[in-house]
């Protein structure tokens, strides 16, 4: 069989020209249980970031908190100078524990976010940096207004936002270009369609996170079941074919820490569905949704 290319997904131009493939690697499962520091095998960590450019993939999005800080060290450790690669990062979360995630918008912090990352992934720029949440310590406007300055320092080329409202990308407009958007969004959770028809319309980057989740349409005999079954393809890898149909700035980044994993993933760039199967899959995805949020 021919080795996975995430290319085959096609690219995408994030602020216009920071050309990836749509398909790209989400380093936050190369840390620990908790996404809590070292991870239980450093060496199988290290293989699997290897393998990533020699997948095609081009983008790898990880963030300050991943650890927090041994994603972007691991990173720099197996890749570094990054020939070709986009690192995007993220700042604005603390770590306190395993699993617990608290948001921090104070501009020194944000900048503090920036200037450490930086220097752990040793770049003089950061291509994409993007504020991991808004936090609620002081005013948006002020954590928008810092981003905004670093920015015009160059320190950062250009700016994604997590979790945000269309409202919220439209106000950070005002600051800076937003060149991405890190939204929760796959086949059966939907609470950020509005926000992808945005970013489709305005031709943002959407980075879909949990983009593997396909909830209780995983069964047997069910239709995703039977749309893998009739390409000889898993359940995730349709649920990832389904994204990459769904809209031409959709840049899924499903992660792992496992090389075969990862070549699995990446296999999905390459699965045509045809039309009545994208609109299969969309209307029973729509339909899990909107059951979930009845209970």
């Amino acid at each position: 069989m021919p080795t996975p290319n995430a290319r085959d997904a096609g690219t995408f131009r994030i602020g216009g020209d920071i050309e990836v493939a749509r398909l790209g690697f989400g380093a936050m499962r190369i840390t620990g249980d908790g996404i809590w520091g070292e991870p239980a095998s450093h060496e199988k960590a290290i293989a699997t970031l290897k393998r990533v450019p020699e997948l095609g993939i081009d983008l790898i999005d990880t963030a300050d908190s991943y650890g927090p800080f041994v994603s972007e060290n691991l990173i720099h450790e197996a890749l570094h100078p990054y020939k070709g690669l986009t690192i995007a990062t993220k700042g604005g979360l603390t770590r306190h524990g395993p699993n617990i995630w608290r948001p921090v918008g104070n501009p020194d912090y944000l900048r503090q976010c920036v200037l450490m990352s930086m220097r752990r992934l040793e770049v003089e720029r950061i291509d994409l940096w993007q504020l991991h949440r808004v936090g609620a310590d002081c005013p948006a406007e002020a954590q928008f207004e810092a981003i905004a300055r670093m920015r015009e320092e160059g320190l950062i080329r250009h700016v994604g936002l997590s979790e945000v409202s269309t409202e919220t990308i439209a106000r950070a407009g005002a600051y800076f270009p937003v060149t991405t958007v890190q939204n929760q969004y796959n086949l059966v959770n939907r609470l950020s369609e509005d926000v992808l028809d945005y970013c489709t319309e305005h031709n943002i980057g959407f980075i879909p996170w949990a983009p593997l989740a396909r909830g209780d349409l995983a069964a047997s005999h069910t239709a995703l079941d039977e749309i893998a079954r009739s390409k000889d393809a898993s359940h995730g890898q349709i649920a990832l074919a389904w994204l990459l149909h769904r809209s031409p700035v959709m840049l899924p980044i499903p992660g792992t820490g496992s090389p075969e994993h990862l070549e699995s993933n990446v296999a999905a760039a390459s699965i045509k569905l045809s039309s009545d199967e994208i609109e299969t899959l969309d209307r029973l995805g729509r339909k899990a949704w909107e059951d979930s949020q009845k209970g």
